[in-house]
């Protein structure tokens, strides 16, 4: 497997108070059915606007954020999903939709840009058992998702970001995702590939205290046939097969590991028929920093129209080695000079892996929190809070017969 230095990316200053991201959940209904999900899909479950406001107002007390994903369950299901964006709006935040987009038409997505919706994030992949798509691939839905990218294109500026969840059998098809989302840069801002993860009851035992717990209540329990232990390092080894200058440039470590690969961001630069560099470490540090020290907050989404100027990133060749190339590479034909140069993200999240000692390894600094009860919770884990009250902690598989 691919060894990669994380001291060589900027480490993504991002924490619990102080964060890009918050995870606002104004339901846990579903009109699809992904394997993978970590979400038990309920179908009376929307919150009330008055419930919403409190979150919120949770968020805004505890956490500085830049937006807020707007998540579920699918959140297009919300009968008042009009109404939160323009809520989140008029807190000065940027509403993002994730969505699996089956809701979604012209007529919604005109009111909802009228509310103040920043961007979508679609979640589109081979397992979600989606109707008149249940036996393609991943190439072949790359039909599907330029379906949204052009809807939203043709309302204008809104932030068009696709995920997909990856199994060992779909590995194979990223370089090909990746060629598809470069021919279409200008349109299409970010990429993120999320590796699949289950609980895995062979290697890890679950307790509440004392009490052992059996985890099969749990929507995300399962008896996996694929791996549950993709690392982002192979994904970024089976990219450069297509990229082989694939660089990255900034990550999130994990909890307990300081050199594993929680959140890995790419940025590149190019047009439709050719990427010409990556954003370097120095690169992507001065953004985030300029961006705090100018709104007092981290960056999260970028719109189309800032997407679009990456000429004015490559002014950072100054600091940033890798833009640097890329400033030569661009400029080698002076014809550029009057062409656009699209930014766009990839970004790799591992979840949460299970350590040999039986600690769970999150992601440190996630932008992904919720509130539930009051509180800020990993949105990956809420299962355990309705379940259980907290997470759960778990130990090599019978660690304690063992010691007993």
């Amino acid at each position: 497997m691919l060894n990669l230095n994380h001291l060589d990316y900027y480490r993504l200053p991002w924490n619990l108070t102080d964060n890009s991201i918050s995870w606002l959940e104004p339901t846990a209904k579903c009109n699809l059915s992904c394997d993978g999900c970590y979400r038990k899909n309920e179908n009376n479950s929307h919150k009330s606007i008055e419930e919403i406001r409190k979150e919120l107002e949770i968020f805004t007390r505890l956490r500085r954020c830049d937006g807020v994903s707007i998540a579920g369950g699918d959140p297009l299901t919300h009968p008042d999903i009009v109404e939160i964006v323009k809520i989140i709006k008029e807190k000065n935040l940027k509403p993002i939709i994730n969505t699996n987009g089956l809701a979604l038409d012209k007529v919604l997505l005109t009111e909802l840009k009228k509310a103040g919706v920043f961007g979508f994030t679609f979640h589109i992949d081979s397992k979600q058992n989606r109707p008149g798509w249940k036996d393609k691939n991943e190439i072949e839905l790359n039909e599907l998702r330029f379906h949204y990218a052009k809807m939203l294109s043709e309302v204008k500026n809104i932030s068009c970001a696709f995920n997909s969840t990856v199994y060992e059998d779909t590995m194979q098809f990223i370089p090909g995702v990746l060629k598809w989302a470069q021919e279409n840069i200008n349109i299409v801002q970010v990429m993120v590939f999320i590796l699949y993860r289950a609980v895995n009851n062979k290697k890890v035992d679950f307790f509440l205290g004392p009490k052992k717990i059996d985890m099969s209540q749990l929507v995300y329990n399962e008896d996996p046939l694929e791996r549950t232990d993709i690392k982002a390092e192979e994904i970024v080894e089976i990219i450069r097969t297509e990229y082989p200058d694939f660089e990255n440039c900034a990550y999130l470590n994990g909890s307990e590991q300081p050199d594993s690969f929680k959140w890995l961001l790419t940025g590149r630069l190019g047009r439709k028929n050719k990427i010409y560099g990556y954003m370097g470490s120095k690169g992507i540090e001065i953004i985030q920093t300029f961006n705090h020290l100018l709104k007092n907050r981290y960056l999260a989404y970028a719109s189309p129209k800032d997407t679009s100027k990456g000429k004015l990133m490559l002014l950072l060749s100054l600091f940033d080695k890798q833009l640097k190339k890329t400033f030569k590479n661009y400029y080698k034909n002076p014809l550029n000079l009057f062409r656009k140069l699209y930014y766009q993200s990839v970004m790799i999240i591992q979840p949460i892996d299970f350590l040999e000692d039986g600690r769970q390894n999150m992601c440190d600094g996630c932008p992904d929190i919720t509130v539930w009860n009051g509180k800020l919770v990993w949105s990956c884990r809420m299962e355990e809070q309705l379940n259980f009250g907290m997470n759960l902690k778990t130990y090599p598989k019978n660690f304690l017969d063992q010691m007993n």
